[in-house]
Formats: C-alpha cells, sequence, structure tokens
C-alpha cells in the first residue's frame, strides 16, 4: 500500500511561503540561504530535512560557503514544516 501523501508548508519571518509536495517523505523543516555577494546582486539556496539537527548542520556549511564563495555575508533561516493532507 502506498504512503500517504501530504503537502508541506514552510512560512519564514519576511512572509516568504514554500510549498512542498505532495510527498510521502518525512521531512521536518525547511532551511534558507539569502547570500549578498559583492556585486550588490544575491542567490537563494533551500532544502528540506528531516530533522531540526540536520537543519543546524546546514548553518557552518553556509558558513564555509561563504568564504569559499566570496560573500559579503549571509542570512540563514530554519523553519518548522507544517503538514496538511494532499
Amino acid at each position: 500500500m502506498a504512503k500517504k501523501k501530504y503537502i508541506l508548508t514552510a512560512t519564514l519571518p519576511d512572509g516568504y511561503v514554500k510549498t512542498i509536495g505532495p510527498t510521502a517523505a518525512e521531512f521536518t523543516h525547511y532551511w534558507r540561504i539569502v547570500a549578498y555577494l559583492g556585486n550588490g546582486k544575491t542567490e537563494v539556496f533551500w532544502g528540506h530535512v528531516k530533522s531540526l539537527a540536520e537543519a543546524r548542520k546546514k548553518r557552518s556549511a553556509a558558513a564555509d560557503a561563504g568564504k569559499n564563495r566570496g560573500w559579503e555575508r549571509h542570512d540563514f533561516e530554519i523553519v518548522e514544516l507544517v503538514r496538511t493532507t494532499a
């Protein structure tokens, strides 16, 4: 029997809403990096993971990426996903 599918929704503090799904994966958190480049532009990286601990590990990886890619600065955010039935 197929797993039940859900719609996952992340609402970030700036009001941005990301919808994922339908999916049967057990994702619990969404992370986003907004990287500020030296030329005034930005890059956005995001993903979803199965635990808060997994999401927190991305924070140190973001700092390393910033040094390697020459970002002026970056914002890293983690929010819990809200599950609704598909």
